[in-house]
């Protein structure tokens, strides 16, 4: 589970960076989504399942939605 782990860290270190260098604010969106899904993976193997279920429920899912709601807002405000 250790090698798990580590290859879960090193896509949560590419989609943190990521994020921050995608141009596309949906991209950048759903790129943040991964990291959440990641980290709640990562929560669970540190034996914290309700931790890892807060966020998945709230990083991955209410977040994710307020921002797809933001961006398609603002994107509605400029037309």
């Amino acid at each position: 589970m250790k090698i798990f782990s580590m290859i879960m860290i090193g896509f949560l270190i590419a989609s943190s960076i990521a994020v921050s260098a995608v141009k596309n604010l949906l991209g950048a969106v759903i790129i943040f989504m991964v990291y959440s899904l990641i980290m709640a993976i990562l929560w669970q193997q540190l034996n914290a399942p309700d931790v890892a279920i807060t966020e998945a429920a709230v990083g991955a899912g209410i977040t994710t939605l307020l921002f797809i709601l933001t961006l398609k807002r603002i994107k509605g405000a400029k037309k």
